[in-house]
């Protein structure tokens, strides 16, 4: 007699369950054994950090954020109900990547890495047939990915698009982020009031920073994007870059992008801010939950403003990449995914992400894919999930199926 299922089994195989119903929707649209017309296809990931589906409007969202999404969600697959493994980036990422849950892959903490079997069971791994590239504003993205260098043909340098980041020091600890960090706050920053462990290069790096920067300030009121402790950045530079090497990759590819915004701090151009500070919309009022800190509501409603604000500028790059892209050619033969490794919080109490609470905003994503050729737009309700992604690529660019995915 066979031995009954164990409450963890019975819990892993419960949940799973809505995963495999969810990709039927999409699976039937294609026949298994039809090859891709005109050879492989590309695949072009782009990633917005911290991106919750509970503030676009194209998902129901009151306040208009992503006019540009809504246009071209007419020619693409749109699911609407679409979730992140996780509610930070470590997890939801590495999901994103390998296509297993994080009990699986098992990296759970912020700056984790995945299972040294897992090192080969990725999207890189998958298409080995592709070009594939990663670039992410987030370090931490650069940490998951340091373990999959055997499988990527080029590993573009975090600092390639930022305008300051750590310079020498991300080369010297490349495999040790957190190293460089601590490096750079001990000897040129004076971080929270301390003393830097350098006299005078605190002095030169504030100046440098200071003219670099200085320019830049009217257009961004409420200070550069920035990634925490690592460096400042335009999103239109990572957009502008992207659109012009794009066409220099070895054809078919598999391009991984992941760009910071709208994660905080939230930091919308001048063309943005302010842009709801009179829409006089107010969320609906939630009870204060238990473990939550306690942020007030007026601090809740002026965030969940600025990141409404710098959704928009989300919006406009991608609708300009997107655009220049299709006008170039460069969409007739690849696959575009966009999506977000996990969403935002600004209720009950409760600002950001990365907390005890696992409310839908935190976790409910976007999800558009757009595939090569489609001129109309397909509206998927199923719920699915970030795991769900490599295996259905794989199926719809015509590639092998790979065994450990659990979607």
């Amino acid at each position: 007699m066979d031995s009954p299922l164990s409450r963890r089994d019975f819990l892993r195989l419960t949940s799973l369950l809505p995963l495999g119903l969810a990709s039927a929707p999409l699976i039937k649209m294609y026949h298994p054994s039809q090859p891709a017309a005109g050879g492989e296809k590309n695949v072009l990931f782009i990633v917005f950090d911290a991106f919750s589906a509970y503030h676009i409007s194209m998902y129901g969202y009151a306040r208009q954020t992503t006019p540009n999404l809504r246009r071209l969600a007419e020619r693409a697959i749109v699911y609407h109900n679409h979730y992140a493994a996780s509610d930070f980036t470590t997890p939801g990422t590495a999901s994103l990547l390998t296509g297993a849950l994080p009990w699986a892959h098992r990296a759970f903490l912020l700056g984790g890495i995945v299972s040294p079997q897992f090192a080969q069971k990725t999207v890189f791994r998958a298409f080995s047939h592709h070009y594939r590239v990663v670039y992410s504003h987030n370090p931490w993205v650069y940490t998951l990915c340091d373990q999959f260098t055997q499988d990527l043909d080029q590993y573009v340098p975090q600092n390639r698009l930022l305008l300051t980041g750590h310079g020498i020091y991300d080369y010297l600890f490349a495999r040790d982020t957190n190293t460089a960090d601590v490096a750079w706050q001990r000897a040129l920053e004076k971080t929270k009031g301390l003393a830097s462990y350098s006299l005078y290069l605190s002095l030169i790096r504030a100046a440098y920073l200071s003219n670099r920067l200085e320019p830049l300030m009217p257009d961004f009121p409420l200070g550069v994007p920035v990634v925490a402790g690592n460096g400042y950045f335009l999103l239109e530079d990572a957009v502008d870059w992207l659109r012009n090497e794009i066409d220099r990759f070895p054809r078919p590819y598999l391009a991984y992008f992941h760009m910071m915004p709208p994660h905080d701090p939230y930091c919308p151009p001048k063309d943005f801010y302010k842009y709801f500070a009179r829409d006089g919309w107010l969320p609906p009022d939630k009870p204060v939950h238990l473990l939550a800190p306690g942020d007030s509501n007026d601090v809740l409603l002026r965030l969940r403003r600025e990141y409404d604000e710098f959704i928009l500028y989300v919006d406009r790059e991608f609708g300009r990449l997107f655009d220049q892209l299709e006008s170039s050619g460069a969409l007739d033969n690849t696959w575009i995914i966009l999506t977000s490794d996990h969403g935002e919080l600004f209720e009950r109490g409760f600002l950001g992400h990365k907390g005890p609470l696992l409310y839908e905003p935190v976790i409910r994503t976007p999800l558009l894919i757009f595939e090569p050729g489609r001129k109309a737009g397909l509206e998927v309700h199923t719920p699915t999930s970030a795991v769900d992604l490599l295996p259905t690529l794989l199926h719809v660019t015509g590639q092998d199926p790979v065994d450990w995915t659990e979607g």
